[in-house]
């Protein structure tokens, strides 16, 4: 059955679910939505999605939101079916990657989601964005990307020596980090981050994703 997946393809967490659904070479519908216009808050779609964000997901008669939940349940399901395993073998191995999921949504994302929000999207709007906020969330950044450094130095990848989902989700947020002018940086200059970020990026998946986003 085909999964059908509603969003757009330039947003970070339909690219997440994206990634998710090619490397698990799950056949897929792209159905975009066009938040630009508003497409998300119409009544249809939040059927789907009640609080009026991307992506969601029906698969036969099975609905899904929050990207993250959709990443581990495609995950799970494969897993369980003898397919491609991205949540490791025993019950230890499925909490390191449920544990850097959680780093990620929490340490991670949420620094990165206001750069975004201040460097590009409110200009988008024509509002001026906080650049000393910018700053503020940089500087944290630093210290959450030290602990990464430190953890890749013992491990290819953040759950072990295998790429993960917990590897995955962080595919969109850091692309942010390395397109936008002056944060490369912080992910060039850690060695360990930086060779991890070439590895999974490097990914035939993420590159499909890409072509997508256009």
């Amino acid at each position: 059955m085909v999964v059908k997946m509603y969003g757009p393809a330039y947003g970070a967490c339909p690219q997440r679910v994206l990634a998710c659904l090619l490397e698990l070479g799950l056949e897929f519908e792209l159905i975009p939505i066009d938040i630009l216009s508003g497409e998300h808050k119409k009544p249809d779609f939040l059927l789907m999605q009640p609080f009026g964000q991307v992506p969601a997901i029906e698969d036969g008669d099975f609905r899904l939101f929050e990207s993250r939940a959709i990443i581990r349940y495609y995950a799970a399901k494969c897993a369980s079916n003898g397919g491609i395993n991205l949540l490791g073998n025993t019950l230890e191995e499925r909490a390191i990657v449920d544990q850097w999921l959680e780093v990620e949504v929490n340490n991670y994302n949420s620094l990165i989601y206001t750069m975004v929000l201040q460097l590009m999207v409110l200009p988008r709007m024509g509002q001026a964005g906080d650049l000393k906020l910018v700053e503020d969330c940089k500087g944290k950044l630093e210290k959450v990307l030290d602990v990464y450094e430190e953890r890749l130095s013992k491990s290819k990848y953040l759950a072990g020596e295998r790429f993960t989902i917990a590897d995955l989700s962080h595919l969109p947020n850091t692309r942010f980090l390395m397109d936008e002018g002056g944060m490369d940086d912080l992910i060039k200059r850690r060695k360990n981050v930086h060779s991890w970020w070439m590895d999974i990026s490097s990914r035939p998946s993420w590159k499909k994703v890409m072509e997508l986003r256009n």
